[in-house]
């Protein structure tokens, strides 16, 4: 039987489970990444669970978001996750060595091998022919343990491309034109997989960026071949010897097929507040802006600093734009230092930050209130700029550089020059010292983990109720994202390893008075239930916008559907997340409505629906599509209770002084 990549890949790690789509897999895993503001928790995870060092090949910790040092915070985050690193065994990326995406491309990444990573663009490790996934952090310290991850095996949907990008248009164009085919629920239950003659053209940093964005249409992963291409880049950082080929069958099949003639693309744009708010770069032109900002895990190359560096050459940038450059790596600054495109860049006005994830999850390069900000970042949802009614435009750096020039949304093709055609230049080498690699076991030993008072504790969460008879404390609409959930920002993201801290500012964007109402004056993790449309915890990966709604008290959530991500977070903090059958139901319920559902843990076990009644008289009928091992997970409080049961510690997970 000829086979796709995605299966091939599937099937060299399954260790339970088939490919039959929809039924539920468990994967075999070679690589994890953390990032730091959800590393925090996935090491006091993993002291909770009892693990003294990582049991999977090569695991590896990247400061990149928490790097605004206003006061003490964000440095004590860093000593404690380099404490916990030497101690468990895990490679640590200083601050200032770069965003973890490219940095790992750069050092670790290999063709064939699979990855889970406690970020949602973890998939950008496909552009490689890696199996790479986004899952919550708690995910993350289950692979790093030794579990295989879990999930449902994915629909593949194959994208053949053909023909070559035009001038003026690059790879962040081809992403957005599937955003703006298929909006971000759009590749929900499948893996995209690209092929086709149309590769060719297209290098691994072309392809990284494609796979990151895959995550905003809410796509499992994004798969590349490994071909010349990737041979090309391996042999560029030093690492040759890793390559291995890796293709689809000839004559193999998907589930789902499109196709994209690249010669017939133009530049794109989102508009705010969506990534799947896609338009041409033409629709918008002329419209005044404030910002264009260059950098991200979703435009991390050389050629995507030099591109613009060679479009401001010369010139000078519009006196009304903020032209931010934030190198995505070390290795990238310091290669356009030597090649001078540096210089350019800071002659034409740019403002250059240093290399990390910065503006894009709202660490500084917060944009002016009620002004344009163009930028090369992955996502636009309202306030993840850092400014609270932000608005955030998506585009490539072809883009972002002609408008900071013009001043106004600018199509590049307009310019007076000759698009720039850039030879990719021979990489500085990287600065290893950056990244510190394992201590041996028998000294990992002797580590202490270096914790501050704001490295709190992991909440004790009791078992899931035979019974739910509790009140909507909240009601949301379509497509609510984690940044809605659990706020990100130079404000709350050192936090974010105080589960008691950050459950403050839960649901801050859409209703500020939750917690307050939550804790009902005091009497914290009463139970309630949560209201939500479609897609239902899109975007970020972080599971404290599951940890802290839980510890607040969430019992239950009723969604029309849910982000996929997401709906795992909740499942491992033992809230029980349900889907409507009739989507009507939805219109049905408010805040203060009582919801029960009697002998829910039953229901469950049995595999059968749920039956709830509302406000003592209305039934609707939910379904949960959880499988046995899910629910096993539920009913022990979650997956960390599980866990500790499976290996034999007492009790539930013991709070983490």
């Amino acid at each position: 039987m000829a086979l796709n990549l995605t299966q091939k890949l599937v099937q060299s790690h399954l260790v339970e489970g088939d490919l039959t789509p929809g039924g539920e897999i468990a994967l075999r895993i070679d690589q994890a990444l953390l990032q730091d503001v959800l590393g925090g928790l996935v090491m006091l995870e993993l002291e909770a669970m009892g693990v003294e060092r990582v049991a999977i090949p090569l695991a590896a910790q990247y400061i990149d978001h928490n790097l605004v040092q206003n006061d003490h915070l964000n440095a004590d985050e860093h000593m404690f996750l380099r404490s916990a690193c030497r101690k468990f065994g895990v490679w640590y990326s200083r601050p200032g060595n770069g965003i973890s995406h490219p940095v790992h491309m750069q050092s670790f990444g290999k063709p064939g091998q699979t990855m889970v990573g406690s970020d949602s663009h973890t998939p950008a490790a496909g552009s490689l022919g890696m199996l790479a996934f986004g899952a919550g952090g708690v995910e993350v310290a289950l692979a790093m343990a030794g579990e295989p991850l879990r999930l449902r095996m994915p629909k593949v949907w194959g994208v053949r491309l053909t023909g070559s990008l035009p001038d003026w248009v690059s790879a962040k164009d081809v992403i957005l034109t599937l955003l703006g085919r298929h909006g971000v629920e759009g590749g929900f239950g499948t893996i995209i997989e690209y092929h086709g003659p149309g590769l060719a053209g297209l290098t691994a940093m072309d392809r990284h960026v494609i796979a990151n964005m895959g995550a905003e249409m809410g796509a499992t992963t994004s798969v590349f071949p490994a071909d010349e291409a990737v041979r090309t880049f391996l042999d560029g950082v030093g690492r040759g010897g890793d390559f291995s080929a890796l293709a689809a069958d000839e004559g193999c099949t998907y589930d789902r097929s499109e196709e994209i003639d690249l010669s017939t693309l133009v530049p794109m744009i989102a508009k705010p507040s969506s990534p799947g708010n896609v338009v041409p770069v033409s629709e918008v032109a002329g419209t005044e802006i404030y910002q264009s900002y260059i950098g991200s895990s979703a435009n991390p190359g050389f050629r995507d600093f030099a591109v613009a560096a060679a479009i401001v050459k010369g010139k000078q940038t519009h006196d009304r734009v903020s032209f931010d450059i934030n190198p995505s790596t070390r290795v990238v600054l310091e290669t356009l230092i030597r090649d001078g495109q540096l210089s350019d860049l800071i002659h034409a006005g740019a403002r250059v930050h240093q290399a990390g994830c910065n503006g894009c999850i709202g660490m500084g390069q917060a944009p002016a209130s009620g002004r344009n900000s163009l930028r090369t970042v992955p996502r636009n949802f309202p306030g993840r700029s850092g400014t609270r009614e932000d608005s955030v435009f998506l585009c490539s750096p072809e883009t972002a550089a002609a408008s900071a020039l013009t001043g106004v949304i600018t199509d590049p093709r307009t310019l007076d020059m000759p698009y720039p055609r850039l030879v990719p230049p021979a990489m500085v080498p990287g600065n290893t010292t950056m990244l510190l690699g394992p201590l041996p076991e028998a000294e990992a030993r002797t580590v202490r983990l270096e914790k501050s008072e704001n490295i709190t504790t992991l909440p004790e969460l009791g078992k899931l109720g035979a019974d739910i008879r509790v009140p909507v404390m909240l009601k949301t609409g379509d497509d609510i994202s984690t940044d809605d959930i659990m706020p990100a920002g130079a404000r709350v993201m050192p936090y974010w390893s105080n589960i008691p801290k950050t459950s403050d500012f839960t649901f801050e964007p859409i209703d500020d008075s939750y917690p307050k109402r939550a804790k009902q004056g005091g009497a914290e993790r009463a139970g309630h239930a949560i209201v939500g449309g479609l897609n239902y915890g899109q975007g970020s990966s972080r599971e404290n916008a599951a940890l802290a709604p839980r510890y607040l008290g969430l019992e239950v959530v009723l969604a029309k559907s849910f982000a996929r991500i997401h709906w795992q977070n909740l499942v491992n903090f033992g809230v029980l997340p349900l889907t409507f059958a009739d989507p009507a139901d939805y219109d049905g319920l408010e805040i203060g409505d009582s919801v029960e559902i009697t002998g829910v843990a039953e229901a469950l076990a049995a595999g059968r629906d749920i039956t709830a009644t509302l406000r003592g008289k209305d039934t609707i009928r939910l379904t949960h599509g959880l499988s046995p091992r899910q629910v096993e997970v539920l009913l022990a409080g979650g997956v960390i209770n599980w866990l500790r049961a499976r290996l034999g510690k007492d009790g539930p997970a013991r709070t983490v002084a």
